[in-house]
């Protein structure tokens, strides 16, 4: 059983279904559905990876509310040790409101307080343990990024949208050994030759057109697995993520752990959680 450290966000979000998304004017318009549920990047790979049979530290930080107890409740998983930070206040909550064609709109509602990001030693020792360390995007997070350097675990970011400049992301992407955003931040040129200079592996998800990866200057491509129903798109991209990396760990060369994340995500895509199996949600309406 590989395991796998995972350093990042969990939220817990209010999901809002709709015929489309609203246009940018005032109206008035009527939800299909609604419910609650947890979210947040580390929270949907942690839940994929344990899904697919690795063991997982989940190192997040979450507020001392309702939502907090949520979070945490959502994430007792099978093969999960969570490792949660409780600091004052909010935890990270997000409105997503969602259409049928896979559409959606997130909205941070509240984000935690979190007054100097550390590690703490529980947190090390997974890591230093650990076959691969994914670093998500978080101020929380960031410090792991040169503790997993230290301990020589390779590490994976997933920078989403990241387009080519931000500073925010720059220690990520500068650290990371597995590099993986979406295909939002940049346009296909500009993707693909980002793609083509980097060191190590770089993966490029691109919705229904599949993924791209570049890995020592060769490029390969995997289509999307067709999904006749989409159920919920939230955590596509983790499972994606979590599919590749599992693949990897077995011993997969690349183009594989491709087709092992787009199956992956096609699993996610069908259900209404996170992940197919591990992840529970509230129902609200």
């Amino acid at each position: 059983m590989p395991e796998v450290f995972v350093a990042g966000p969990a939220s817990w979000n209010r999901l809002v279904s709709l015929d489309r998304l609203p246009e940018a004017r005032p109206h008035t318009v009527f939800a299909s559905g609604h419910r609650s549920a947890l979210g947040g990047t580390s929270a949907g790979k942690a839940l994929n990876l344990a899904a697919l049979g690795a063991r997982v530290t989940l190192r997040t930080v979450v507020g001392d509310d309702e939502a907090g107890r949520s979070i945490v409740g959502a994430l007792d998983a099978p093969n999960v040790d969570l490792i949660a930070e409780v600091v004052p206040g909010a935890s990270e909550q997000h409105l997503n409101l969602m259409s049928p064609d896979g559409g959606r709109v997130s909205i941070y509602l509240e984000l935690p307080e979190l007054a100097e990001p550390r590690h703490d030693d529980r947190a090390l020792a997974a890591l230093a343990r650990a076959d691969a360390a994914v670093i998500d995007l978080a101020d929380s997070a960031r410090p792991f990024l040169a503790a997993a350097r230290a301990a020589g675990v390779p590490v994976w970011c997933d920078v989403h949208d990241y387009d080519g400049r931000s500073a925010y992301h720059q220690d990520f992407v500068d650290a990371a050994d597995f590099l993986f955003l979406n295909d939002d931040g940049m346009p296909e040129p500009d993707l693909l030759a980002f793609l083509r200079t980097r060191p190590g592996t770089a993966v490029a998800t691109r919705g229904a057109r599949g993924a791209v990866a570049f890995a020592a200057g060769v490029r390969h491509e995997v289509a999307a697995v067709p999904v006749d129903r989409i159920v919920d798109t939230n955590g596509a991209g983790d499972a994606f993520f979590a599919g590749f990396l599992v693949a990897h760990l077995a011993g997969a060369g690349v183009p594989a752990a491709l087709t092992a994340g787009a199956a992956q995500a096609a699993r996610c895509l069908r259900s209404p959680n996170l992940a197919q199996r591990g992840a529970r949600s509230a129902e609200t309406g």
